[in-house]
Order: structure tokens, then sequence, then C-alpha cells
């Protein structure tokens, strides 16, 4: 199983990015995919996901901004980041799962598969 992130880039304040996440090697129909961010210094964090390509999840600082959609027929997720923020900025990574349980959603050590992050930075 492989994931492609990309879509990132150097925004202003208030501007839009949509981030794709591809997949290959396995559908993305009945997995688990999340968005995580990490900032430097910080902890990676949970940003959006999908349990088992159903109900979709957020974190509370992007809840009204950022919306997770996919496409099964292109085996990709997306994330939809509206009304950017300076603290927004991070390496942003998908990662995909088929085992995972809902409680553990939200908790990066659930997922077994990683992109390599792309990169958004949001100037003030």
């Amino acid at each position: 199983v492989q994931l492609q992130a990309s879509g990132g880039g150097l925004v202003q304040t208030g501007d839009s990015l949509r981030l794709s996440c591809a997949g290959s090697g396995r559908t993305f129909s009945r997995a688990t995919v999340g968005w995580f961010r990490q900032a430097p210094g910080a902890e990676r964090e949970f940003v959006a996901g999908f349990f088992r390509g159903g109900t979709p999840y957020y974190a509370d600082s992007v809840k009204g901004r950022f919306t997770i959609s996919r496409d099964f027929g292109k085996n990709q997720v997306y994330l939809q980041m509206n009304d950017l923020k300076p603290e927004d900025t991070a390496v942003y990574l998908c990662a995909a799962d088929w085992e995972i349980i809902m409680s553990s959603v939200r908790l990066s050590r659930a997922y077994d598969y990683w992109g390599q992050g792309t990169l958004v930075t949001v100037s003030s």
C-alpha cells in the first residue's frame, strides 16, 4: 500500500487549499483514512478522517473550516481547507488502515500506512 499526499503550498491568512491523498495497492472504500499534521517542534496531531470510508471526524480546531471528502472511484481522499490561519502551518500527512476501531480514529499510532506529507505554510 502506498499513499501520496499533495496540494500543499504557501498561502495567506484566509486563503484556501485542497489537499489530496492518493492510495494505491488497496481500495479506500473500507479503509479508515486520516489527515494528520505536524508543525516544527510539535507532536503529530489529528486533523480529520473517515472511519471505514463512512463517518467523518474532525479536530475541534478545524471544525467548520476543513472538510474531508472522498472519491472511491479514484481511490483518493481530499481535505478542503478554508479560512486558513498561521497556526495551520504544518506538514500534512495522510494515513490509512483497515483494522482501526472507531475509538482509535484520532490516534496516529493506530495507522500502519503513511504518505510522505505535504507542507502547508500560512503567512499572516
